[in-house]
């Protein structure tokens, strides 16, 4: 009867060894739906007056299971670019992201997953031109295969100013 136990046990462990990669290739061809080009309008609040706030965001395969984006959302008078990875960490089971912008922004974060969505918030503290503390943050939503959303936030600590932009991306 043990051994018969110890077979059952095994076959069990060697059918979770072969399902592991299986729904991990599936996460990442879940990832690998978003490939492609992308573009959102939105508007930057705070100000005296909202500002237009256009972007464009590339998505493709990437190198060991990730998908890069690169983004560039224009201003009246700026440019932001941001580029980073998704993954799907197999040994984790989680999805993790990783963010850089030209404006010294860095970030990561573990997605949650929530039925169809997939968030990831990115969150970071820095000091602006004058050596002021500044609440930076970037959240991505992955929404069923069909939008994306970015929500971008920066908090002047000195002044209490708070710009948001939310960008609802499509094909």
């Amino acid at each position: 009867m043990k051994i018969w136990l110890r077979a059952l046990f095994a076959v069990l462990a060697l059918q979770g060894m072969v399902m592991a990669p299986v729904k991990a290739q599936g996460e990442l061809a879940l990832l690998e739906s978003y490939i492609g080009d992308w573009r959102g309008d939105s508007a930057l609040v705070g100000r005296d007056r909202n500002e237009p706030f256009r972007c464009r965001l590339g998505v493709a395969k990437g190198n060991l299971g990730r998908i890069n984006y690169t983004g560039r959302c224009t201003l009246v008078n700026a440019t932001l670019s941001i580029s980073g990875t998704i993954a799907f960490n197999e040994q984790t089971r989680r999805y993790e992201a990783a963010m850089s912008s030209n404006a010294g922004y860095t970030g990561l974060a573990v997605g949650q997953k929530n039925g169809e969505r997939i968030s990831f918030d990115l969150r970071e503290q820095q000091k602006d031109r004058a050596g002021s503390d500044v609440r930076i943050g970037a959240r991505i939503l992955l929404v069923g295969n069909s939008s994306i959303t970015v929500d971008f936030e920066v908090e002047f600590n000195n002044s209490g100013e708070v710009l948001k932009a939310s960008v609802p991306f499509s094909r």
